[in-house]
């Protein structure tokens, strides 16, 4: 349980592994040994979106037609949004983590990740919408910062997860930014964004080559600048701008809890 998508830090072949593990790989199994349980559990999980049904977009975003919005650049955002073809890669094995206690051993964060204690770099990169968002003007309040791939089962999975995390902890002062890690398209990222409603800014961080849902892309400055690699990554920013707590796959949800209030001091 918990496992993301393995991203490769080479630059020379970068592009042809991260296209061979969004069409062929396992993605990284990992383990999560549960109090009381000997034993790990163990899976590994296609992460082909071509393979999954598809379901009706969800959102605020997908209920306004684009000739609602009376913004031309909405309007084409919309229908390239529309034309993504997103749809739901999950499936029964992943959405298990986040049930469980806070106490449970997770596998350690991978060692690229940035330390506990370390400033984080300050990024600004815009929404597909075009607003710029950056990570200093959040100076003063704690961050759950999160690293995701819309095509990613794993990602989807938190972020059900996720909307519920942050209604909770509306009123602590806590913000919540995610960052796609896969280099992908405006009209992806709105895709995912509309078909979950998402409240929270979904930031672009193009690299090379530029990626989507139905193509990998190559890791952008700010992914690379935060050690990611897997799906999804959590880093918890505290109000003065550093690393408070940082790991990778995913999470309980009342482990994400506890370490959102610890660093938020609620």
């Amino acid at each position: 349980m918990g496992n993301g998508r393995e991203v490769s830090k080479g630059r020379g072949h970068a592009g042809d592994r991260r296209r061979s593990v969004r069409r062929t790989v396992l993605l990284a199994t990992a383990g999560v040994a549960v109090v009381g349980i000997a034993a790990g559990i163990l899976i590994a999980l296609r992460s082909s979106p071509e393979a999954a049904p598809a379901d009706p977009p969800r959102g605020p975003a997908a209920a306004a037609p684009a000739q609602s919005t009376g913004d031309p650049s909405l309007a084409a955002l919309v229908k390239a949004a529309n034309a993504v073809g997103f749809r739901q890669t999950t499936d029964s094995s992943v959405g298990v983590v986040e049930n469980l206690p806070a106490d449970t051993q997770m596998l350690p964060p991978s060692k690229s990740l940035l330390p506990v204690g370390r400033q984080a770099p300050d990024f600004t990169l815009r929404t597909a919408t075009g607003k710029n968002v950056k990570l200093s003007d959040f100076r003063g309040k704690t961050v759950l910062l999160e690293f995701f791939a819309t095509w990613c089962p794993h990602c989807q999975a938190e972020t059900r997860h996720l909307l519920q995390l942050s209604s909770t902890l509306a009123s602590h002062g806590v913000a919540f930014l995610s960052v796609n890690a896969d280099s992908e398209d405006a009209a992806s990222i709105y895709a995912f964004e509309r078909f979950f409603g998402i409240t929270w800014p979904a930031l672009l961080d193009p690299g090379t080559p530029a990626g989507s849902f139905a193509q990998a892309g190559g890791a952008g400055p700010v992914t690379d600048a935060y050690g990611i690699a897997l799906y999804p990554t959590f880093y918890i920013i505290d109000a003065h701008g550093r690393v408070a707590w940082r790991a990778d796959r995913e999470q309980p949800d009342a482990l994400l809890l506890q370490k959102l209030i610890d660093a938020s001091g609620a």
